[in-house]
């Protein structure tokens, strides 16, 4: 079975590629490939292996062998999934692969909202302690997580994950309903809210969360929110948000996603951390611990394998 794998260089160069590797016959592996390579790198390919580059319709017309797509990652919004479907062309992506990973970042960056650490840092920075009439500085109030509560914003592996762990810390949890309404049980987003010491995102970007935390839910929050987003950018109205913060509607701003990556042109949340906010970025890093990236191949060679069984005429 041929296979071409587009971007390689995106997990990393720590990680073994052999457990994919040797799922297939032939395989062509490029660090990356820009939009203008991809129909000539493609064309023989009966798999193609892929994390980010864009497969539109137009691509995968020309790519007449094509019969599988393994995506290595679990969002899928680079590949025109109908167009696949059209073509006779399977998708698989990975899912929780990067659980641990994941929720140890969104916890890192709640506790490090609740802390004032950017604020603190900013102090040391300036050299406020060398200065203090007294033995620590407490001009930035912190906030106790214990007791508090926390929403959450998508209820599979992930978003259960986080909760054990802010459950350790003493904290409430709740969980929005989902967008499609499957949890008749659970209050929608908008509703909980209002109510809400600290909200997390783990959930995927589609038309019904695109801006699903915008300027009319903002100015409805309790001023000591703390907002975290490490699922993708695009669910956290950007601008609004940190116009929010500004103007303390809210208490602190955590994201590792935008709307736009890499932020080539700039942004403005990447221009406010010169300001006094308790704000942090972080450049779509929570997925990359090596245990994680591992697991994408780990699982996409099982994907292969399952495949092959199935269709034995690609062996």
């Amino acid at each position: 079975m041929l296979g071409v794998f587009l971007d390689a260089a995106s997990l990393g160069e720590d990680v073994d590629l052999q457990p994919v590797v040797q799922q297939l016959s032939e395989v062509s592996i490029w660090p990356q490939t820009k939009p203008e390579q991809v129909v000539e790198r493609i064309a023989a390919a009966q798999v193609v292996l892929v994390n980010k580059v864009r497969l539109g319709e137009a691509e995968l017309a020309q790519a007449r062998h094509l019969k599988l797509i393994c995506v290595l990652a679990t969002g899928m919004n680079n590949i025109d999934l109908e167009a696949a479907a059209r073509l006779g062309i399977e998708v698989h992506n990975v899912r929780g692969y990067g659980t641990e990973s994941v929720a140890q970042h969104s916890l890192m960056l709640l506790l490090a909202l609740a802390t004032r650490l950017p604020l603190y840092q900013k102090s040391l920075l300036a050299g406020d302690w060398q200065k203090s009439a007294q033995f620590c500085l407490m001009q930035h109030k912190t906030t106790q997580l214990a007791g508090k509560t926390l929403l959450l914003v998508g209820r599979g592996e992930l978003g259960q994950r986080v909760a054990e762990l802010a459950q350790a810390l003493g904290m409430q949890v709740v969980f929005a309903a989902r967008t499609d309404d499957s949890h008749a049980g659970d209050a929608s987003f908008q509703a909980l809210l209002p109510q809400a010491d600290a909200v997390s995102f783990h959930c995927p970007l589609t038309p019904a969360t695109t801006h699903l935390l915008d300027a009319d839910l903002l100015a409805q929050a309790k001023p000591s929110l703390l907002v975290v987003n490490t699922a993708r950018g695009g669910i956290v109205d950007e601008q609004a948000a940190l116009n929010a913060l500004r103007r303390g509607q809210i208490a602190g701003l955590a994201m590792d996603v935008l709307t736009t990556e890499p932020p080539v042109q700039g942004h403005p949340l990447l221009e406010a951390l010169d300001e006094e906010l308790n704000l942090i970025m972080t450049p779509h890093s929570a997925w990359i611990s090596p245990e994680a990236r591992q697991n994408i191949l780990g699982l996409t060679a099982k994907q292969l394998a399952a495949w092959q069984a199935q269709n034995k005429e690609f062996d």
